[in-house]
């Protein structure tokens, strides 16, 4: 008799599990998925082309419906759990449905986090992280003119972006005094400042939100509505018809926290992904390994290569690896890897093109690459990246290394 996997969550995480379980274990479990979003699995990365409309939904979506009827997968949409009966080892649906299982998944991924301010409730305040999150800026950009995102890393800017492409006039706050400051050096951040402002996007940096000012419906009870405007610390109001809020994410732990699994930042997990139960696993967002929580697709991809092995009952361990970063944006390209932060035992190697845009930072330790940015031409992002994650003895091609691997075979 087949042993029943439950698996609470139907995001990026649980995807590619299910793909990792139908390529390795195909037939092997009976598989039921409960999602809160409505339909399949969908790549969240893929948002900012959709927002613009650069790509269509059928791009975006990774497992439709059909795929998991016809590959014996129940999916119950729309209709997360809400109840973990650890001690039946049974689960409770928003709708009333109760499923026994032998073993469990949660992948319940994160939720956005929220700018503590005044106003941040208003109608037309939102997040960009769903399909319907899209949805509804698209239809705002429609009828409205003046958008404000909150927050400078790679969502923010993504969302800045496709709604500049939808034609809105676009301010983005940051709180750095340079964008993406977690994944480039300043010199970085300046020249993707310049590109952008090029392309028509505003920025306020060094900018923190005071008050989100709402319109007041003299109609109803006298209470702010929509939202008209953002106000700065600096005392600086921007229109505002839209606002984005993106300034990270936090992991979604509240049912396994409710359920007695044990939590910290995130629901905490062993080296096979293996909760505080042991008959309960967690990956994606929501999960936490040691000291480490997760908001980048390569470290879930490993985990849900972890987690099948565990099912299967063979030996594999998940590790902390080092992860690279790349954007590409309206025709920008950036890749970063390893620190970037100037010190007294490193060394750095700078090359910069002014005509054709480029720029090359490397930061080396007893000749030994510890971190790299590039921005422009990205080629040799991947082969920096190995040398960084080889610990590979650099000195016999130090002269050439800024030009990369044909300079140094």
């Amino acid at each position: 008799m087949k042993k029943h996997l439950v698996i609470i969550g139907n995001g990026m995480a649980t995807g590619r599990l299910l793909q990792q379980l139908n390529e390795r274990a195909a037939g092997q479990f009976d598989i039921t998925v409960f999602g809160e979003e409505p339909g399949g699995s969908y790549n969240r990365v893929l948002l900012s082309p959709l927002l613009g409309g650069e790509m269509g939904l059928d791009k975006v979506i990774t497992l439709t419906t059909d795929w998991y009827a016809e590959n014996n997968v129940t999916l119950h949409s729309q209709d997360p759990v809400e109840v973990i009966d650890r001690e039946n080892k049974r689960v409770i649906s928003q709708s009333g449905v109760s499923i026994d299982y032998d073993m469990l998944v949660v992948a319940t991924g994160s939720r956005p986090s929220a700018v503590p301010v005044p106003g941040s409730d208003l109608k037309g305040v939102m997040s960009f992280r769903t399909l319907k999150d899209v949805e509804i800026m698209q239809q705002l950009a429609e009828e409205k003119k003046h958008a404000v995102v909150i927050g400078g890393g790679f969502l923010g800017l993504e969302a800045a972006e496709g709604l500049r492409l939808l034609g809105m006039d676009v301010t983005l706050l940051h709180r750095s005094s340079y964008l993406l400051n977690k994944q480039l050096d300043e010199t970085a951040g300046e020249m993707l400042l310049d590109s952008l402002q090029e392309r028509g996007l505003k920025f306020r940096l060094g900018a923190e939100t005071e008050v989100i000012h709402g319109t007041v419906d003299v109609t109803a009870d006298g209470s702010d509505t929509e939202v008209k405007a953002v106000e700065l610390k600096s005392g600086e109001i921007l229109p505002a018809d839209l606002v984005v809020m993106a300034i990270g994410v936090t992991p979604n732990k509240t049912l396994a926290e409710t359920s007695g699994l044990n939590c910290q930042r995130g629901i905490l997990v062993n080296a096979q992904m293996q909760t505080s139960d042991e008959n309960i696993f967690s990956l994606g967002e929501c999960c936490q390994f040691e000291n480490f929580t997760y908001g980048l697709v390569a470290p879930i991809w490993q985990q849900a290569e972890i987690l099948v092995s565990k099912l299967l009952s063979k030996v594999a361990e998940y590790s902390e690896e080092a992860v690279a970063t790349q954007l590409k944006i309206s025709g920008v390209e950036l890749f970063s890897c390893g620190s970037l932060a100037d010190s007294d035992d490193t060394e750095a190697l700078v090359y910069r093109d002014l005509k054709k845009n480029e720029y090359r930072k490397l930061w080396l330790k007893d000749n030994r690459l510890v971190g790299a940015v590039l921005y422009g031409d990205v080629r040799e992002g991947q082969w920096y990246f190995d040398q960084l994650k080889q610990k590979n003895d650099l000195s016999a091609c130090r002269q050439q290394l800024l030009f990369g691997s044909p300079f140094c075979a």
